[in-house]
């Protein structure tokens, strides 16, 4: 099979937990066994491929654990959470990536990387923490970890209050040249894990790790930028990006210019939880000097690549 390049496959929340009904570890290796059947097509057609993944509930599951636990263990700070997570995720990946490799006889391995995002300290948002993280309190805790732990903690909507941290956008990837090296060797690499975990570098060049989350798609279209990918896949929940998504007008798109792309967003046709940060990330990826960049769901990238649905973004 002709080598087709290299390509990094950011997939998102959809292929690990499919429903509120179906969160379980189990049931989330069962989604990702599904989500790699459809990568593996894209690395049996001659694609070197990265996968980076979303880890938001995840590391919520991991964070409510701790604070339960809390009268008899410490608690997990957040950039540990999003290490834990990259370790436990990366290693369903491997296993189903692994299962497949072997059902299919391809002789291949897949490595997962702990993978070090870096923030810039003076970043806005550290002025403006929007993230909603962990469980709902009651007021009187959420005002009590406001004084004695430091946490920004916000009223949500009746719901009760939610801490949340700030979300920078990573400047550098620590761990890229590693995964670019892997990748040349023939490896399966699975990287930048939740966007990667968010630290800073200090005057001598050390590193620390904060409380904040960084965007999985900004990791994931730096890392694209960092290693010189051809292709930048966006795995979602829809086969196709929309405009006016969810009204009568709604119209799908086929294929849109980065000038296309970047009028669609000051319109507001993107939602800033769901599409948004997808398409200013692959607007980022290709004005970074990246090729291509595709939006669709698991199922449809191998048909996508040949041209035949999901939603391109070209220069």
């Amino acid at each position: 099979m002709p080598k087709q390049g290299i390509a990094v496959v950011a997939v998102g929340g959809n292929a690990l937990i499919k429903d509120k009904d179906r969160q379980t570890v189990q049931d989330q290796y069962n989604c990702v066994q599904d989500t790699m059947t459809h990568i593996v097509d894209m690395i049996e057609n001659g694609w070197d491929v990265v996968i980076t993944h979303g880890n938001g509930p995840q590391v919520g599951f991991r964070l409510r654990r701790s604070e339960l636990a809390k009268e008899v263990l410490h608690e997990v700070p957040l950039d540990y959470c999003g290490a834990d997570t990259q370790g436990s995720i990366g290693y369903m990946l491997q296993m189903a990536l692994h299962n497949e490799f072997k059902r299919r006889g391809l002789n291949k391995v897949a490595a997962t990387i702990v993978t070090q995002a870096i923030v810039d300290k003076h970043d806005p948002a550290f002025e403006h923490p929007t993230k909603p993280i962990g469980s709902f309190m009651e007021e009187r805790e959420a005002t009590s970890r406001r004084a004695n732990d430091g946490w920004t903690v916000v009223e949500d909507a009746g719901r009760g209050w939610r801490r949340v941290v700030p979300s920078p956008r990573p400047i550098s990837i620590v761990e890229a040249e590693a995964i670019h090296n892997l990748i040349k060797a023939g490896f399966t690499v699975i990287g930048v894990g939740g966007g990667g975990i968010p630290v800073i570098e200090r005057d001598d060049g050390t590193l620390t790790g904060i409380e904040a989350v960084i965007d999985k798609d900004f990791g994931s279209s730096l890392l694209a930028k960092l290693i010189g990918a051809d292709l930048f896949v966006i795995s979602t929940a829809v086969e196709k990006v929309a405009l006016n998504f969810n009204t009568p007008e709604q119209k799908w798109l086929d294929q849109m210019t980065v000038s296309e792309a970047k009028q669609y967003v000051s319109e507001g046709h993107f939602a800033s939880g769901s599409m948004l940060p997808k398409i200013q990330a692959s607007i980022q990826f290709l004005e970074n000097g990246g090729k291509k960049a595709l939006i669709t769901d698991p199922e449809h990238i191998s048909d996508a690549l040949e041209g035949k649905t999901g939603t391109w973004i070209v220069p």
